[in-house]
């Protein structure tokens, strides 16, 4: 979103590259613990629920390739914004991104025992409420302008696309709840 807002293509672009790749290894990742779960084999009562984390985890990262995908064609099509929509996207994807970061000190926790990680997946969805009261005031403000209706698409979709990226972090935050239960 900085490089959108300073209209640096060549940023938003290695940007927009590195997302993609960063969503590859995602993929790689979860392709070698499904590996590593299957050659484990029957030792592992919770290999299921290895495997749910794992899928709700990859999901949060097909989410980021298509919102990156989207902020990059505004750029390459010139799209104009209103600078207090692109600060309300930008507010939305730093709250998103905060919950994220709370998913991951709620799988950091799983070392710690279950008690921690209820505590800890009680503040993603926290953090998830949080962004679902930005997305509809976002949504609203976005449905209210007079942008052309590609810009207007285009907008409805990132932001749809990062609510819904929080909405699989509250998800995963679920899977980890029950992968502590199963610790």
């Amino acid at each position: 979103m900085d490089a959108y807002l300073k209209n640096d293509k060549s940023s938003l672009q290695q940007l927009y590259k590195e997302v993609q790749d960063l969503g590859d290894e995602v993929d790689d990742s979860k392709r070698a613990v499904a590996q590593e779960l299957v050659e484990i084999g029957t030792i592992l009562i919770s290999r299921e629920d290895f495997l749910r984390f794992t899928d709700v985890t990859s999901e949060i990262s097909d989410f980021c390739k298509g919102i990156a995908f989207r902020i990059y064609q505004m750029v390459e099509k010139g799209y104009e914004v209103p600078l207090n929509l692109l600060q309300g996207i930008v507010d939305l994807a730093v709250a998103v991104s905060d919950t994220a970061s709370m998913l991951r000190d709620t799988f950091l926790m799983l070392n710690y025992g279950s008690p921690k990680v209820l505590e800890k997946a009680k503040d993603v969805e926290i953090a998830e409420r949080k962004v679902d009261d930005r997305y509809r005031s976002l949504e609203i403000a976005i449905l209210e302008s007079k942008l052309d209706i590609q810009t207007l698409l285009l907008m409805r979709d990132i932001i749809q696309l990062l609510e819904d990226t929080a909405d699989k972090i509250e998800d995963a935050s679920d899977a980890a709840r029950i992968l502590a239960f199963a610790l």
